[in-house]
């Protein structure tokens, strides 16, 4: 903590709130029936994952690389939607809107956690439909169970470690201008712009992260997809080709949904923040999971 705290300008005097008040959508029109909406969307959310992960562990033909990542995607979207829609629930059905600090930056360690965990869960699912469709004849000597468990784990660690290191900046800072988080939950930006003293190194780390977290397995995900392009343009039927691509639908939808509504608000946040409610729907689709269908015991996995 001191390290943190050692960054504050000398002339600034400490102060830490007791709580934060959520704002971000006070003045939207019958508020209330969107988010009684949005709790039958979280039901729908939690009841989906946990079958997903129940048939996972059940059935012994799902127990392969593929399905780990799978059943790890579930499990984030499940914890990263109990994280953050409970408390939504609370702000705006009963106007709650006031969060202790300590709970806002818990709350913020959670939600980012999970919405990291949720794109690095996509590069290994990319890198399995690679190696699958590259290098099909190598494919159970390279993607075996241990190397997808210690790449979801090795996840896990960046994830929580980035995440670590952004909220403790957040703990270096002062807030003596104001409390009042302009979003609809503890948002990482809208915090540390409330600090007094330097927020540099508060934007260095969300710059870090975003493209670390976002744009890199973008990247990663896009250049796998023209990899996996170019290999069935090689392919000598139109019927190979189909059948390969059709392996493919799943994860791309799952892309899709993640990157798309992340990209739209990243260009036009700003021109479309006074209805926040876009914005809210927006980053709902992204925790919102799209998981492949499990095959039937009739279907063959890679």
């Amino acid at each position: 903590m001191n390290f943190f705290n050692s960054a504050l300008g000398k002339n600034i005097t400490f102060v830490r709130p007791a709580y934060f008040m959520i704002s971000g959508l006070s003045d939207i029109p019958h508020i209330k029936y969107y988010y009684i909406f949005l709790l039958f969307v979280y039901i729908a959310s939690l009841l989906g994952n946990t079958v997903v992960m129940a048939v996972i562990c059940l059935d012994h033909n799902l127990r392969t690389p593929k399905y780990i990542a799978v059943f790890n995607l579930a499990f984030v979207d499940l914890f990263g939607n109990s994280a953050l829609v409970p408390k939504l629930l609370d702000i705006f059905l009963f106007n709650h809107r006031y969060i202790p600090y300590n709970d806002c930056l818990a709350f913020l360690f959670f939600c980012y956690t999970c919405l990291s965990m949720q794109a690095l869960n996509l590069v290994a699912l990319a890198y399995n439909r690679q190696i699958a469709i590259i290098f099909p004849l190598h494919y159970h000597v390279k993607m075996t169970h241990r190397f997808m468990l210690s790449l979801i784990a090795s996840f896990w660690v960046f994830a929580i470690t980035i995440t670590l290191i952004a909220v403790g900046l957040l703990t270096r800072l002062s807030f003596c201008k104001s409390v009042v988080i302009n979003s609809y939950f503890c948002d990482q930006g809208q915090i540390y712009w409330l600090g007094c003293n330097d927020v540099t190194p508060n934007r260095v780390i969300a710059g870090l992260s975003s493209n670390i977290i976002l744009w890199i397995p973008l990247v990663f995900i896009l250049a796998s997809y023209c990899g996996i392009a170019y290999v069935l343009s090689k392919k000598s039927t139109a019927k190979e080709r189909v059948k390969a691509f059709k392996t493919c639908t799943g994860h791309l939808s799952l892309v899709a949904i993640y990157f798309l509504p992340i990209i739209f608000v990243y260009r036009f946040g700003e021109s479309i923040y006074p209805n926040a409610i876009i914005n809210l729907s927006l980053n709902k689709a992204v925790l919102l999971l799209c998981v492949e269908r499990p095959p039937s015991p009739y279907e063959k996995d890679d």
